[in-house]
């Protein structure tokens, strides 16, 4: 990296006072009620909220790296102007096919106008906005506007740089963290420039004093910090701010100045131009009630959201959950690869017909896989894990997509099978227990993980199959059976208390037990500690007494029927507790006593709150509802109008009465991530449901296996299976009792206490390890007492196990 002094410094009034780590942030007190967050694609995004730049990432390190970039106006004498305060916006996209933002905004006294234009270079790390003002000559003709910015810099407020520097004659403020440079120009040229300390010296604290800028300092290293460069607009009422990022000083400033030297309205054109060979497909405005206008909107959110760099990295969202009230603690935010998340991107992808994309996501996750099989619980762009949680249906989604780009016939040249049975493989040594559901929050048995997991393993079976892999195929579905035949048994409850008359019910989870794999033997059998609860609030809860509706991916994916009155009862439960009727439709939360959201009295969420109604849960119940032959409409309705004034669906919307001293209005966003791709990917899965008359997730080797009409099965679990990390206590008689284990092995059992002995050596069944299988007849009784060696390791296991012979039903 090239070093600040090989540049022009500008030392202006010479460093700034103040000094480094200064943690005030001056952010916005009105609360953004109709945000309009976008994120625009080249080789970086953007968000835009209230009219401002909210953020920009840069791709090679997919975090943050600015907060609140917005105008100042003032006439130096009457009145101090912050574009996100004081001037009222109005918000349109340039094209309805491009994420080209267009935002007009007038001050409170209709003097002048501000029309704001903002778009990616097509071609290089910077993020263009255009600006024309307009109105009273009076008024313009000593009207100045600032550009402030506070640089983010790999993903952290403190620790960055800034000075001012001159390149051809022209000023531009440089900052810097680490290996990671941001420089912001103008068009037009700086007249002058300033950097401070946020709250201290920065430029909105020096205007704020007297509407007139004082300070001119040069730098302002190694703290939290805003630079500000000041526009004359009586010589110029139209000009191009540019803010680009580079690995290195150069990068930065090349980048910069490339834009500031090229016709705004030419990369402008240039930019819709690209978007038009990405035109969504027309077909699903059919299904929608909004003309299509939000499928076009998902459909590039979705695009957006891939990495230009790491191709095929899709992350959650270019927004941060309640991001102006969080520090540097937490970096990861939701601009992180989630498996989840990802997968169900590249899905909508697929509904869209972008067979492509899909395939890129799905060779990025190969190049993601740990040794084990598994994937880290998310990611940075580059593979590197930030949270490292065992999430089962994390591991499933990938074999389902490839599964989906299989029968597509859109793998092309990738070699899927060591791919699928490796990850087929983590799920036999972990399933049916996960550490973490997909609320991320609770282990045990999930209805929603294991509705993944069978899915995910049959899906592997079928490949296996087509791929001249029976043995391994056989055994996948015996698993994926076994499993099946246990989920009401592990996931329900008979003794239900959350609406009476319904006593049996499917649970948000099921607590392991002790001995079983991630036991907390801190809390009471049954039991389980919810997340995110207020201090003094209630933690400890017996898991009968919550629900979520992730049983329904259990109908998504075809491993139960819509009419199961299983899941017609545990439905009936669902809307009784989570169930939330809004100006703009009905929405559920995601379980009850969840503290993931905004607070009780509007604030943000900080460790502790209450949480909210999620769009995308309303997405998955229209897909239930579709599959039970019922109308999907209302809906998809729903999902648009909690959408922003720009499209982007929320994580959550305020679900109480309106509360507009915090900007809460009821239907209408929360303070959480927005946009969040995965609702986004719900919505235009939803579409391509309703346009198709049925389920687009549904997985037909799965439906057609489990979700037939009953009574006409045509098969039943016929193991029980065994596993070192979670022995099981008995085994009906006329079944098989199935051990299995990571490596060869022999097992060496007694059915009369050892009188006689039996020995067998077990199958290798690939990256899923060996099994052997110890039979039992109809009419048998006893127990099994068995014990293992390891030829390969030349080790006896060193204990016995004893599984009781029931009588078979």
């Amino acid at each position: 990296m090239s070093d600040v002094a090989d540049y022009h410094w500008l030392e202006d009034d010479g460093p700034a006072f103040g000094g480094p780590g200064v943690e005030p942030r001056w952010t916005s007190s009105k609360k953004d009620a109709v945000s309009t967050a976008y994120s625009a694609s080249s080789r970086v995004w953007f968000t835009v909220s209230h009219g401002t730049l909210n953020e920009i990432y840069y791709p090679t390190i997919d975090r943050p790296q600015t907060r609140d970039m917005e105008l100042l106006f003032t006439d130096g004498e009457t009145f101090f102007h912050e574009e996100k305060r004081d001037l009222e916006y109005d918000f349109h996209y340039i094209d309805k096919d491009a994420p080209a933002v267009r935002v007009v905004g007038t001050d409170p006294g209709k003097r002048y106008t501000v029309t704001k234009e903002i778009v990616a270079d097509p071609h290089h790390s910077v993020v263009l906005m255009n600006v024309k003002i307009t109105g009273d000559e009076a008024v313009l003709g000593r009207l100045k506007c600032y550009a402030l910015l506070a640089p983010h810099l790999n993903g952290g407020g403190g620790g960055n740089s800034a000075r001012s520097v001159e390149v051809a004659g022209r000023r531009i403020l440089l900052a810097w963290k680490g290996g990671t440079s941001l420089a912001m120009g103008a068009s037009v040229g700086f007249t002058r420039s300033s950097c401070g300390y946020v709250g201290m010296s920065d430029g909105f604290q020096d205007l704020m004093a007297d509407m007139k800028m004082s300070w001119c300092f040069g730098q302002a290293l190694d703290g939290n910090i805003a630079v500000m460069g000041e526009i004359d607009v009586a010589k110029h009422r139209e000009f191009t701010v540019g803010i680009s990022l580079g690995d290195g000083h150069h990068a930065a400033l090349s980048g910069a100045m490339q834009a500031m030297i090229t016709s705004f309205d030419g990369l402008r054109d240039r930019f819709i131009e690209q978007w038009m060979r990405a035109k969504t497909p027309e077909k699903l405005a059919v299904a929608s009630s909004d003309g299509g206008r939000l499928s076009r909107i998902s459909h590039n959110v979705i695009l957006t959201h891939e990495d230009k760099i790491y191709s095929g990295a899709f992350i959650a969202s270019a927004s941060i959950p309640w991001g102006a009230s969080k520090g540097d603690d937490d970096l990861g935010g939701y601009h992180l690869v989630w498996t989840r998340d990802m997968v169900q991107s590249a899905t909508a992808l697929l509904a869209l017909g972008r067979c492509d994309t899909a395939l890129r996501a799905l060779v990025y996750l190969a190049c993601t896989q740990h040794p084990d099989g598994s994937f880290a619980q998310n990611f940075w762009i580059d593979g590197t894990p930030y949270w490292r949680g065992i999430q089962l249906d994390e591991v499933a989604f990938p074999i389902i997509l490839a599964w989906r780009l299989w029968k597509a016939g859109a793998l092309e040249e990738f070699r899927v099978i060591p791919f699928v049975e490796n990850a087929a493989g983590f799920l036999v040594r972990y399933a049916p227990i996960t550490q973490q559901e997909r609320w991320e929050e609770a282990a045990g048995y999930s209805p929603s993980t294991l509705a993944a997991v069978i899915a995910g393993l049959v899906c592997a079976a079928d490949l296996a199959r087509a791929f001249q892999a029976p043995e391994l195929a056989g055994f996948l579905e015996d698993y994926a059976d076994w499993i099946e035949a246990h989920l009401d048994e592990w996931t329900t409850t008979d003794d239900g208390s959350l609406l009476p008359g319904v006593s049996r019910h499917y649970m948000r989870i099921r607590p392991p037990s002790e001995g079983e794999p991630f036991h907390n033997p801190g809390i009471a059998p049954g039991h389980m500690i919810l997340a995110n609860r207020q201090p003094g609030e209630r933690v400890d809860f017996e898991a009968r007494e919550i629900i979520d509706a992730g049983f329904l991916e259990l109908v998504r994916y075809g491993v139960r029927r819509a009419d199961d009155p299983l899941i017609v009862d545990s439905l009936k439960v669902v809307d009784h507790v989570l169930k939330i009727e809004t100006p703009n439709g009905t929405c559920w939360r995601r379980y009850n006593h969840d503290g993931y959201g905004q607070r009780k009295d509007g604030g943000p969420f900080i460790g502790w709150g209450q949480g909210r109604a999620w769009p995308l849960v309303g997405g998955e119940r229209g897909h239930y509802e579709l599959a039970a032959g019922r109308d999907v409409k209302p809906f998809i309705t729903a999902m648009e109008k909690f959408s922003s004034i720009g499209g982007m669906l929320p994580e959550q919307i305020w679900d109480r009465e309106d509360f507009p001293q915090e900007g809460m209005y009821k239907g209408q966003s929360a303070g959480s991530a927005q946009p969040l791709v995965w609702a986004h990917s719900e919505y235009i899965k939803l579409l391509r449901s309703a346009t198709d008359g049925k389920v687009f997730d549904s997985i037909s080797v799965v439906a057609e296996r489990y979700a037939v009409a009953p009574g006409s099965r045509s098969f039943q679990s016929e193991v029980e299976i065994f596993q070192t990390n979670r022995p099981v206590a008995a085994v009906r008689a006329g079944m098989r009792l199935r051990i299995v284990d990571t490596a060869r092995f022999s097992v060496h059992y007694s059915t009369d206490n050892w009188a006689t002995t039996a020995t067998m050596e077990s199958h290798p069944v690939g990256y899923a390890g060996s099994y052997a299988d110890i039979p039992t007849t109809v009419g048998q009784t006893g127990t099994i007492v068995f014990t293992f060696y390891w030829p390969g390791q030349d080790r006896w296991l060193g204990r016995n196990f004893e599984v009781a012979i029931e009588p078979a039903e």
